[in-house]
């Protein structure tokens, strides 16, 4: 079976899948910044969801599940509602898109985050891969 996003189970399998993804640790090899993903309650999801990826030059280093927000002081913190999340995981909605149509909001340096645009959306493409199951 699996992994069901979000869970702990599914971001180990993203944190393994982006550790071994030769496509992703050449486009990434430049990144410096980790990234807390806030995935606020709406359809299925009844509870916040916290999200945590340490990402150093083409590979995640550590990850957290339901941490404590204020535990951490990210380079980027992505919100947005489970069903926003969802269409980016489905790929019926492109985060590009999500982020500048404020469905997905973003904190941190947009400029750094723009310019490294391939490596947000191979990121996004790994999470694809890897996202078959949904609450």
């Amino acid at each position: 079976m699996a992994p069901i996003f979000p869970s702990q189970e599914w971001l180990d399998s993203l944190k393994d899948k982006l550790n071994s993804d030769e496509h992703y640790a050449r486009v990434a090899r430049n990144w410096e910044g980790d990234l807390l993903i806030i995935v606020e309650p709406h359809g299925n999801l009844k509870e916040k969801a916290i999200i945590y990826f340490e990402l150093w030059h083409g590979k995640c280093k550590k990850v957290v599940y339901d941490g404590n927000p204020e535990d951490f002081a990210p380079s980027f913190t992505l919100r947005s509602t489970y069903d926003n999340f969802v269409l980016i995981l489905q790929g019926k909605m492109e985060a590009t898109t999500a982020m500048l149509t404020n469905k997905l909001h973003v904190k941190g340096n947009m400029g750094y985050m723009m310019r490294n645009i391939p490596t947000v959306l191979d990121f996004v493409r790994c999470a694809r891969e890897i996202t078959q199951d949904i609450l």
